[in-house]
């Protein structure tokens, strides 16, 4: 059985890591030292983050960087017993080896409730000789100011389509696999800075034959052609409510999309649409509007339809 890619082709050290060279640096001058604060890296999904704390491990500890890095999902356990036992038993005890300490990173930190992130404020402060911490959450305004101030913060952005087609690259040489140019926009599209989701799509895509072009990609991801979300909406603003209706129907059908994969797909297509300034402003508001109601739970077919209906009399007001 293959490995996963994501894992497989996973940067070893820190000047393997795609992008952020600024924060590589600033790692790199830790290890360096031979010392580094509490962190926290904040940022989206798939940017690098635990990517980012394994390789600083291995530089800092060398070969038996396992030994003193102890790697927790707060998704998975977040209360306070978890502080209090799991967390607390492996910081209070001394490092292996010629390690100076040991390092525990705390993955999806923001998923901790209030009553652990409290304690974990403390056992940071207690354990600070023997251990730090590092702390990786996608909403930084999720942790508690005690333990952000006791942190160095490092802000993880998107990936920009050279570092991503770069890596994909990279991949597509190992494995032999023959990616067309096209195959290469739709992974971008799809991934919007995920470098983590595009390396999974790409080797899904890679699966079905030894060529990924984007009609592999789109299929496989369950993501609509941005021309054809396009295209749905300019019919509904020209008052083709019906025909309109049809491009839902096959993107639902052939595309296996769910309400919230279209509607995150028509808001990201409202800024190519040659509507006005004003025009953008109200559909952004209508579409906002109906996210919220399928969140809430309604029938997500009924308020995709009625979004198009609104879009059918938006586009006729914006024409007088």
């Amino acid at each position: 059985m293959k490995r996963v890619w994501v894992e497989k082709y996973r940067p070893k050290t820190l000047d393997e890591v795609v992008g952020h060279k600024e924060i590589v640096s600033r790692l790199k001058a830790y290890v360096g030292s031979g010392n580094m604060p509490h962190l926290m890296f904040a940022g989206p999904a798939g940017t690098g983050k635990t990517t980012c704390a394994i390789a600083l491990a291995r530089e800092m500890f060398g070969e038996h960087w396992q030994n003193n890095f102890h790697e927790l999902n707060a998704s998975d356990e977040r209360g306070i017993d978890v502080v209090r036992n799991t967390i607390k038993n492996f910081a209070r005890t001394a490092p292996l080896g010629e390690g100076e300490f040991k390092i525990i990173f705390l993955d999806e930190a923001d998923a901790l409730t209030s009553d652990a992130q409290a304690a974990l404020r403390r056992t940071m402060e207690k354990y600070t000789n023997t251990c730090r911490f590092i702390l990786s959450c996608n909403f930084s305004s999720k942790i508690i100011d005690p333990i952000q101030s006791r942190c160095a913060v490092f802000r993880f952005r998107p990936l920009n389509r050279e570092e991503v087609m770069e890596y994909i690259g990279r991949i597509a040489k190992a494995e032999e696999i023959d990616i067309t140019d096209d195959g290469h926009e739709a992974l971008l599209y799809v991934a919007r800075g995920d470098l983590r989701k595009a390396v999974n799509v790409f080797q899904v895509s890679a699966a079905l034959g030894e060529k990924v072009d984007s009609e592999i990609v789109y299929k496989t991801s369950a993501t609509g052609r941005p021309e054809n979300i396009s295209e749905m909406m300019q019919l509904a603003l020209s008052g083709k409510f019906l025909e309109a209706r049809e491009k839902l129907d096959e993107l639902l059908i052939e595309f296996g999309l769910s309400g919230e994969d279209v509607i995150r797909q028509m808001h990201r297509a409202i800024f190519d649409l040659e509507v006005s300034e004003e025009g953008k402003v109200r559909l952004i508001e209508t579409i906002g509007e109906i996210e919220f109601r399928l969140i809430e739970g309604s029938n997500s077919r009924i308020q995709l339809e009625s979004l198009l209906a609104n879009l059918a009399i938006i586009g006729k007001q914006l024409v007088r």
